[in-house]
């Protein structure tokens, strides 16, 4: 367990912790130990993603934008979750955790069993028409993709690296063939936040109810560069609810943190899951809070 961990922060975490209504808020560094990169960890490439306004400018950024995530599905549709996720999971079902509120798009929360579940910026495994609205999946679109480009899928095994957002980076994307929507034949997007677009507001008025319900803000893996999940930071902290980072490098939050770890989330979550006892908090009723919509459901 980690050499890494600095025990006697750690001691201090767990007796901040313990017998505490905890909700957390997740990053890309969740992920990374998963396969899937981050934006912005030591020695990350620098990563420029596409934009709404550059996706809604014209067939071909729409093009280029699924060509790429066309090859990126392989490795981010076969994404497991690791164990700081399954941790995340268990300190829910142990009553520990209340709510996990998610900037990450990969679903792995959900697969390694997490349930009062917020996907802040959607879900890159769901797909929507932006002409229509009409909700689909990005499995079965890509079945409808491997079809309209047959040959395409052979381009990975020249090697494109993923990036974070699921896609490679390739340049050459004019023969790309896209799917259209099945429902009006129009253009389809996958139903996450790109930048350049708000959270939906249901999405953030949940997401202030947990916190504002907690007793404790973990924040896991997230320099909170983007102001969607700093405004939470910075809600607990005006509400003096302690917050505690864990995080490697840097964060736009460490000034509000009560304590910070500067580690991996994998460890550091493992170990809390170890230390945390099962307990049934005050004022939980195990139940997610009314009007609480399950990850699967949001749109």
């Amino acid at each position: 367990m980690a050499a890494e961990l600095d025990q006697r922060l750690l001691d201090e975490v767990v007796a901040l912790l313990r017998g505490r209504r905890i909700v957390a808020l997740s990053g890309a560094g969740m992920s990374t130990d998963s396969g899937i990169p981050d934006y912005r960890s030591a020695g990350a490439p620098v990563r420029q993603p596409m934009t709404y306004q550059e996706l809604v400018s014209g067939a071909d950024a729409q093009r280029r934008y699924w060509a790429r995530a066309h090859l990126g599905w392989a490795s981010m549709g076969s994404a497991r979750p690791n164990d700081g996720h399954r941790a995340l999971a268990t300190l829910e079902r142990g009553g520990v955790l209340t709510g996990l509120i998610t900037q990450n798009v990969d679903g792995l929360h959900e697969r390694a069993g997490s349930r009062r579940l917020v996907d802040l910026h959607g879900r890159i495994a769901d797909v929507v028409c932006l002409d229509c609205g009409a909700h689909s999946g990005r499995a079965a679109l890509q079945r409808r993709m491997e079809e309209l480009n047959p040959d395409w899928s052979a381009r990975a095994s020249a090697g494109p690296a993923l990036r974070p957002d699921g896609d490679v980076e390739i340049d050459d994307t004019e023969a790309y063939v896209l799917a259209a929507c099945e429902c009006c034949g129009g253009r389809l997007k996958p139903d996450v936040v790109f930048f350049g677009e708000n959270v939906p507001k249901e999405r953030v008025a949940r997401s202030t109810e947990m916190v504002a319900a907690a007793d404790v803000l973990l924040v896991a893996g997230s320099s909170l560069t983007v102001m969607s999940g700093l405004r939470f930071v910075r809600q607990a902290a005006k509400a003096q609810i302690p917050v505690v980072i864990v995080n490697r490098g840097v964060t736009r939050g460490d000034d509000l943190a009560t304590i910070k770890l500067d580690a991996g989330c994998t460890p550091t979550l493992s170990a809390l899951a170890q230390r945390l006892p099962a307990q049934v908090c005050a004022g939980s009723s195990g139940r997610a809070p009314e009007g609480f919509v399950h990850a699967a459901s949001q749109r």
